[in-house]
């Protein structure tokens, strides 16, 4: 039997990636002055307050932490972000979505309640948690644009299982998850939205794992330990903020760019601002490829290999970082230039070895 041409154009739509475009920011370096002069600006605030301020000098911190009611304005967080990731505003114009439920029995028909259900709806939502949780994902958990998950208040981890990947989706925010000990999943059917499930591959087993998508900020997690990387952004993905994180005990820890050749992520743009790269780490903190880094008041403990690498023309602009290298001497090297061809790292504004 002859299947009419209409049967695949109503098809296709379901079948294929929605992509995800943003355009880079013409002029990168205004968009470091901005995250500079926010910082001067919340430290200056902080020094002439004394111990009257609540301020830490932390602008996103500042933004949020100063209003004690802040479990009833939850959604102003959106508007704390600094640098690329600026403008992803997750699901701050959508309802508050409360998980009450860890389970994860069913990646392709989410019951209602559980994390998976809440993260794949098509509108904007702003996802909470009833009370401390641990959720073992059985596949990936597959987000939709315009959404927070929200961690605040109580202490909830995604473990033990396939993690989260950010797929050709915008305007993206994670807060306050522990996430940890990361598996890879797939050849299994997995819904991105109510109305499209479809069969993934085999994963990476990263922590987050943004491919195409823009307007991501990853805020206030705890990484550690996942089979791949602890965050990886590949494949055009752009518009990121990566902040406040504290990441421990894992090897490649941070890919920002698929490969040297993939010249897609010349548009790659991330700041990479007051993360604590801890104990247990050995390398890729990030490891840049092709576009532009800012890398801004961060503070690094006791790598093993190397702390900042870059290869693929990136411009990578560090300011600002604490470095402790570990005692041994061969191992203090805090930037590499994994490809002598091209990159570019600029140091400044305080930035320095100390070991």
């Amino acid at each position: 039997m002859a299947i009419p041409l209409s049967f695949f154009l109503l098809l296709f739509p379901l079948l294929a990636p929605t992509f995800v475009l943003s355009s880079p920011v013409q002029d990168p370096e205004q968009v470091v002055q901005q995250v500079n002069e926010s910082i001067r600006n919340a430290t200056m605030a902080r020094r002439s307050l004394g111990f009257l301020s609540c301020g830490t000098g932390n602008p996103i911190d500042d933004c949020w932490r100063c209003d004690h009611h802040w479990e009833k304005n939850r959604q102003k967080l959106a508007d704390c972000a600094i640098g690329f990731g600026k403008h992803a505003i997750g699901g701050r114009d959508g309802k508050i979505y409360v998980v009450t439920d860890p389970s994860d029995h069913d990646p392709v028909n989410p019951k209602p309640g559980t994390l998976r259900y809440a993260v794949i709806q098509d509108e904007p939502l702003w996802i909470i948690f009833a009370r401390d949780m641990t959720i073992k994902l059985k596949e990936e958990l597959l987000m939709n644009s315009f959404k927070t998950i929200d961690g605040r208040g109580v202490s909830v981890h995604i473990s033990g299982g396939p993690c989260i990947t950010v797929q050709y989706v915008t305007n993206i925010i994670i807060h306050g998850i522990n996430i940890h000990d990361c598996k890879r999943g797939g050849n299994a059917y997995v819904r991105d939205s109510p109305t499209h499930y479809g069969w993934r591959t085999i994963s990476d087993g990263d922590g987050v794992s943004i491919f195409g998508g823009s307007h991501v900020w990853v805020d206030h997690c705890s990484l550690s330990n996942c089979n791949d990387g602890l965050i990886d952004a590949i494949h055009g993905s752009t518009a990121i903020t990566i902040s406040n994180n504290y990441l421990t005990h894992h090897n490649k820890v941070m890919l920002l760019g698929h490969s040297d050749t993939y010249k897609q992520d010349k548009n790659m743009q991330v700041t990479i601002a007051f993360n604590h790269f801890g104990e247990g780490l050995v390398q890729r903190m990030p490891r840049c490829r092709h576009g532009y880094f800012h890398v801004v008041n961060n503070d690094y403990t006791h790598w093993e290999m190397y702390a900042i690498g870059g290869s693929a023309d990136p411009t990578i602009n560090s300011q600002g970082n604490r470095f402790l290298a570990p005692n041994d001497a061969d191992n203090k090297e805090v930037y590499t230039i994994i490809s002598l061809i091209g990159s570019n790292i600029e140091t400044g504004g305080g930035g320095g070895e100390r070991g």
